[in-house]
């Protein structure tokens, strides 16, 4: 398996040297909403910056919903700390697909992203998959919104998974649910 990248298919040797690169988090205290994915993907791994491929749709989404002014690139990753906002994953290991990811990675990200978020203190941890959430997290009954539970001490809201992947949320559908986080990060009480 392999995965396109600037219309060059990369070696299973590159593929490999990916997998042991880390991306760094882009966080600090007191944040409005942490945002957080599943893991790296391949070209984020590559590039070193989150949601990197550009079949992902975080950065626009991001922008629709309100949350940046204008839509930045992957690149621009840093300015989302002037905005109260930041990005982990729940796991540091690249993949190309993340159902390569264990049940038990899944679970020890699950505990590590606690820890984080009390140490950071965001007052929102915004988990970017559903999926990636419940096996995180063991709430096999979670749905896309607002969640009951805190972790960190933070507020907890699930959002769609920005992957070109999921299909089943387009554009207008998921920056209406960002935008439903965003309101309640920054036009709610806090």
């Amino acid at each position: 398996m392999s995965e396109e990248t600037s219309g060059s298919t990369m070696s299973g040797d590159e593929m490999e040297a990916l997998r042991a690169r880390t991306v760094p988090d882009v966080v600090a205290e007191g944040l409005r909403v942490l945002f957080c994915g599943i893991n790296p993907g391949l070209t984020t791994a590559r590039l070193g910056h989150h949601f990197a491929h550009p079949g992902n749709r975080f950065w626009p989404v991001l922008h629709a919903a309100g949350f940046t002014p204008r839509r930045l690139k992957p690149s621009e990753q840093h300015e989302l700390l002037s905005y109260g906002l930041g990005i982990t994953n729940i796991s540091p290991r690249p993949t190309a697909r993340a159902d390569e990811l264990t049940p038990e990675e899944y679970r020890t990200g699950g505990r590590v992203l606690a820890g984080k978020v009390a140490r950071l203190r965001p007052e929102w941890l915004a988990v970017v998959g559903v999926t990636a959430y419940r096996a995180a997290f063991g709430d096999r009954k979670a749905r896309t919104g607002p969640q009951q539970a805190a972790i960190g001490g933070a507020r907890v809201w699930v959002l769609p998974n920005p992957s070109g992947l999921n299909a089943h949320w387009t554009l207008e559908t998921m920056a209406e649910e960002y935008g439903r986080l965003r309101a309640a990060a920054f036009d709610g009480p806090s």
